[in-house]
């Protein structure tokens, strides 16, 4: 029994100094995270809805300290207190509003922009350095959902007659399709039957367009027929001009000639053919 008490004193004591090992170390960096900020004040005239103790702190998107302290000053006024980095370049004219983190409504305190000529934060009469909320930089997404639901009704309010006559228009555009269904049908009909239907069959235009890509191919059959009569047509003239041609050139040389025929002088004599030379005579054999 005193050897198993021993274990658990042991084992007890182990955990205790681990378990304070680990709580050192948490405040020793807790006290150096706490050395390195400073306090601001927050004031926003107006809610911060989703605002929390421990919510972040943003400058321009990026996490510069966390709220530790909310109260309310008066019925319209909300105090916030935050622990800041004192390398945050936050200058007296920076724009000071809520973030939103989706549809949770958790909201974080937003520091945007700011000119270096503006100088630091004011400091009040406590020495806490304090900025004032921009009032148009806040609205819970619940108010913004009220205002936007506003604006469709008073946009409903303000259209209604028109509103209603669309809606006649449109009950009656439903009714005259339901009274002239039958129409309708017989035109789908026709159009079914004017361009074909699902089987292979032709609809009148597909014969149409058949006929006239046939009509097109006998006109080119024919075209190319014309135009090859046309060339044997042309060069047959140009044979017949050159034979003109040649005809009055030999009228302008010689008129006469065309005229009365070749003359004794034009006759030119025929030289007389040489007579062809006689065979050797045939030798006789001699008789004994």
């Amino acid at each position: 029994m005193e050897t198993r008490a021993n274990y658990l004193l042991i084992g007890a004591f182990t955990i205790a100094v681990i378990a304070a090992a680990f709580g050192f170390v948490f405040w020793f960096q807790n006290l150096g995270a706490v050395a390195q900020r400073t306090p601001i004040r927050i004031i926003f005239e107006g809610a911060a809805s989703g605002l929390r103790t421990g919510g972040n702190v943003n400058f321009n998107g990026i996490k510069i300290g966390e709220v530790t302290s909310i109260k309310l000053d008066d019925p319209k006024r909300v105090v916030v207190i935050a622990a800041v980095d004192k390398s945050a370049p936050i200058r007296a004219d920076t724009l000071v509003g809520l973030e939103f983190a989706g549809l949770t409504g958790v909201s974080s305190v937003s520091l945007k922009g700011g000119s270096l000529d503006a100088g630091g934060i004011p400091v009040a009469d406590d020495g806490v350095p304090t900025l004032n909320a921009d009032p148009n930089a806040i609205m819970d997404i619940g108010e913004a959902v009220r205002a936007t639901l506003q604006n469709v009704n008073k946009l409903v309010t303000d259209n209604k007659d028109a509103l209603h006559d669309s809606m006649a228009n449109l009950k009656a555009f439903s009714k005259a399709l339901a009274d002239n269904s039958g129409r309708i049908d017989n035109i789908m009909a026709g159009v079914e039957s004017l361009m074909g239907n699902k089987e292979g069959q032709e609809g009148d235009l597909q014969q149409a367009a058949r006929s006239f890509r046939e009509l097109a191919d006998n006109l080119d059959k024919r075209t190319a027929v014309l135009l090859s009569d046309g060339r044997a047509l042309i060069t047959d003239s140009r044979r017949t001009l050159a034979d003109i041609s040649r005809a009055v050139n030999n009228f302008d040389r010689n008129p006469t000639r065309v005229l009365f025929g070749a003359s004794n002088a034009d006759v030119r004599p025929v030289p007389p053919q040489a007579a062809p030379p006689a065979a050797p005579p045939r030798s006789r054999a001699h008789r004994p």
